[in-house]
C-alpha cells in the first residue's frame, strides 16, 4: 500500500515516517490541491496525535526534495500537488477548485535548448469552470 511512497523517500535519503506516508498517500488519492490546514484535518480525523506543525514542517521537506510540489495561486495561500510532472492549474473563481491541466508550455522546448536549469514553471489559467457554468444556465 505505501511501496511507492516508501520508495520515493528512500530515494531522496530521507527519514521513512509513519507521518510522510500518510502525507504522500492522502496528496495522492486527494488530487484537490489542499493546504497544510485541510490536510491536517484530514488526517487528524484517524490520526489523533497528529499535529499541524508535523503536516506544515513534512509538506516542506517533501517540497524542498521535489517529492511534491507547492503552488501559490491565490495571494500567498500555499497548496501542494502530488504531480509533479510539468502541468498547468485552472482556478474556478466561483466555486474554487483548482484543476491540472495538460496542456504543452509553447516555450518549454526553447527554454530546454537553452541549457538553463528549469526548477519551477507557473502557468495559471483563471475563469469559472465548466461544473459552476453548468449551474448558471
Amino acid at each position: 500500500m505505501f511501496e511507492k511512497y516508501l520508495k520515493q523517500l528512500k530515494e531522496k535519503n530521507l527519514k521513512v515516517t509513519p507521518q510522510r506516508l500518510e502525507i504522500l498517500k492522502y496528496l495522492d488519492e486527494h488530487r484537490t490541491h489542499p493546504t497544510v490546514d485541510e490536510i491536517y484535518q484530514n488526517l487528524k480525523k484517524n490520526n489523533p496525535s497528529l499535529s499541524k506543525t508535523t503536516v506544515y514542517n513534512s509538506v516542506e521537506t517533501l517540497d524542498q526534495y521535489n517529492i511534491i510540489q507547492s503552488i501559490t495561486i491565490t495571494g500567498n495561500e500555499i497548496r501542494y500537488d502530488f504531480n509533479r510532472e510539468m502541468h498547468h492549474h485552472f482556478l474556478c473563481k466561483t466555486c474554487g477548485e483548482i484543476i491540472d491541466i495538460d496542456v504543452t508550455c509553447p516555450m518549454q522546448d526553447n527554454m530546454l535548448n537553452c541549457k538553463h536549469q528549469i526548477d519551477e514553471v507557473h502557468w495559471y489559467f483563471k475563469g469559472i469552470c465548466k461544473n459552476c457554468l453548468e449551474k448558471e444556465r
